[in-house]
């Protein structure tokens, strides 16, 4: 894999929270599509790739701190850059 093809990607483990080790704000000004289990989702919170699970919030429900509480799903997780246009390279597991 190029060094060109591997920019294309987007990352292995992405976060949405800019208090997560995870958070990376170029990649997700660039727009990072997310399809989970075979339909495309809007309401991603976090994901891995490798691991293969998402984090989604639990309704309205927020902690003691304030923050949404997040459920951890698996199932297999396929990720693009929306920048790319209609076919972009998409990084899943495998």
């Amino acid at each position: 894999m190029t060094e060109e093809t591997k920019s294309d990607l987007p990352p292995d483990h992405l976060a949405v929270s800019p208090r997560s080790p995870h958070f990376d704000g170029e990649a997700l000004q660039r727009g990072v599509g997310i399809k989970f289990k075979g339909r495309v989702r809007t309401d991603i919170e976090e994901y891995s790739i490798s691991e293969g699970w998402v984090k989604v919030q639990a309704g309205k429900t927020v902690d003691r701190k304030g923050n949404p509480l997040l459920l951890k799903l698996p199932g297999e997780v396929e990720a693009w850059f929306e920048d790319l246009g209609d076919d972009p390279p998409i990084a899943k597991k495998g």
